[in-house]
């Protein structure tokens, strides 16, 4: 029984996949819309105004998302990060994260966001248990920005939003800009002035095939090494060892002591063979990779009157079965040309 006197399954030992990997981190898709278009995600030409997305009904309620996040937790979750879509477009989502902060055996909530609503939700976000929030933004200069989010919001709002995280304390804050070749990597130096000092991490993550929409081609990919070298030129940096087992980034600290830069270098550096995370999509799939082709319909057994201990068996088979590592077959996928097969968009799954 938990704090609230509700029954845990608890099938121990937590367990490992196919490739020993444990299961820490769930990613909770809460929305498949979003306010912004961004070409390598949402291109707006595909998703346009008539694009089916989920009806309310097809979605996860909020009491659907805590039973299976309180199923999570004997498998060995431990960490949550609400994500979209736009997670902010959800409806009193800081009643989900009051929610998911009384279950027992979380230990951090995070929530990745455009941030173009966060100088709204800040507070109650933080009253409700957020710990800690990512915020995409690509550039400081605004067109640069719109062109790389179809030409909505503007940086204005996000920095905004950034100051309302803060004065809420929510952190530590990161922030996320996804380079692409021709497009934004003129801009690493300003943000890395702009946040230095600042408390704020910059991170900046090499442009990914994720979905099938945004027409990846390798040469787009401006590798993480190139950054590292261009801002430490401009500032002396050390490395940082990670905080813990499987972390994305590779961190660098300013060597005057004025914050941190990460790398997340899914194309030239994978990371796959330390990752922890499962994915829940909007309409309760569970996927264990950012680049899988298919996943496990959970809502289905669920609203159907499946049992706890039968959806948690479920969950396990899945999870010790998984043998995901696409990043670190990309080339070889490739040259066979099996990398172009359908896979889930980055919108239903979050990133």
């Amino acid at each position: 029984m938990n704090a609230a006197g509700e029954h845990i399954v608890n099938l121990n030992p937590a367990p490992l996949d196919a490739l020993h990997r444990p299961l820490r981190d769930l990613r909770i898709s809460v929305m498949d819309r979003c306010n912004f278009r961004c070409p390598y995600c949402m291109p707006r030409e595909r998703f346009h105004e008539h694009y089916p997305f989920l009806k309310s009904s097809e979605r996860l309620s909020f009491d659907e998302i805590i039973r299976l996040t309180r199923l999570f937790v004997p498998l060995g979750v431990r960490k949550l990060r609400i994500t979209g879509g736009e997670p902010l477009l959800r409806v009193n989502l800081a009643d989900l994260v009051a929610d998911l902060n009384r279950i027992e055996g979380i230990e951090d909530i995070a929530l990745t966001t455009n941030g173009v609503l966060l100088s709204r939700y800040a507070s109650e976000l933080k009253a409700a248990g957020l710990a800690r929030v990512t915020i995409s933004l690509d550039s400081l200069d605004q067109a640069t920005f719109a062109a790389m989010n179809g030409g909505f919001g503007r940086v204005s709002e996000v920095l905004e939003g950034i100051e309302h995280a803060q004065a809420a304390g929510l952190g530590p804050i990161k922030v996320n800009a996804v380079m692409q070749r021709g497009i934004n990597e003129t801009g690493v130096l300003p943000l890395v002035e702009h946040f230095r000092g600042s408390g704020v991490t910059v991170r900046f993550i090499e442009y990914m095939d994720v979905g099938n929409r945004n027409d990846w081609r390798e040469q787009l990919v401006v590798p993480s090494r190139d950054l590292l070298a261009q801002i430490s030129e401009r500032w002396p940096m050390l490395p940082v060892k990670p905080e813990y087992a499987g972390e994305v980034a590779r961190r660098y600290a300013f060597a005057d002591g004025q914050g941190e830069v990460g790398f997340i270098s899914s194309v030239t550096q994978p990371f796959c063979g330390a990752c922890s995370r499962a994915r829940l999509s909007s309409d309760g799939a569970l996927y264990t990779c950012l680049f899988a082709q298919t996943g496990t319909d959970l809502r289905a057994p669920l609203r159907a009157g499946a049992s706890d201990e039968e959806l948690a068996q479920i969950m396990r088979n899945i999870w010790t079965a998984r043998t995901d590592r696409y990043s670190e077959q990309r080339a070889s996928l490739r040259a066979q040309g099996t990398a172009q097969q359908p896979k889930i968009e980055m919108n239903y799954i979050g990133g």
